[in-house]
């Protein structure tokens, strides 16, 4: 398997689990612990040696791969699943519009680069204090931009203020993704065009996690 494809298949897929985050969080109020954390986790590893890593290993991304394959399998498509994919379409035009932007980009590293001070060692924050500190983050900057991204779901659970810091923070993690995506070589017209390739590659790649 062709590294650089793999590497976009891995990002690709954390864009895609961040959707189905947010997407949980929302109507259900609550969301896969494992991908949960290993999406936080990629938005605090921002040094890492390879893109694997950044998940804490392709396991990190199972739910993405999971939504990736669902989405790129051409099957008849239900509600939530379009709602998946405008997410999706959503967060690589956040991250475009990122990449454009030196002073944001510049901002939004440093504030994350903040967080990851205060969240390590004996200064360690609570969950829901990193929670909150980078769902600000996305507040303040990427919901600035357009388009805006409107996560539709429960009022119960979008009343509540942790379940809304952690879908503003899930966000952020998929423009993160989406950011290294583009790096990666990815763009929109991939998204269309491209899509067997992406599907073989993350079967292939779920293959290799087995059940």
């Amino acid at each position: 398997m062709n590294d650089t494809v793999r590497d976009k298949t891995l990002a690709l897929a954390g864009v895609c689990q961040a959707a189905k985050l947010a997407q949980q969080l929302a109507r259900q109020g609550r969301a896969d612990d494992a991908a949960l954390e290993a999406s936080v986790r990629s938005i605090l590893i921002t040094d890492s040696i390879n893109t694997v890593s950044i998940y804490g290993g392709v396991a990190g991304v199972r739910v993405g791969l999971d939504t990736l394959c669902e989405k790129m399998s051409g099957g008849p498509a239900k509600n939530n699943e379009f709602e998946i994919a405008r997410y999706v379409l959503q967060l690589v035009q956040l991250a475009g519009k990122l990449e454009s932007d030196a002073a944001m980009t510049a901002e939004v590293a440093q504030r994350i680069d903040q967080i990851k001070n205060e969240y390590s060692g004996d200064n360690g924050a609570s969950r829901s204090q990193l929670y909150a500190g980078l769902a600000q983050i996305y507040k303040d900057t990427l919901s600035t931009l357009r388009p805006k991204i409107i996560v539709q779901g429960e009022h119960g659970y979008l009343a509540e203020p942790e379940t809304v810091d952690k879908v503003r923070t899930v966000l952020l993690a998929g423009v993160r993704s989406a950011f290294l995506w583009m790096q990666l070589g990815g763009s929109r017209w991939q998204l269309l065009f491209d899509r067997r390739r992406q599907l073989a590659t993350a079967k292939g790649i779920l293959d290799e996690l087995g059940d």
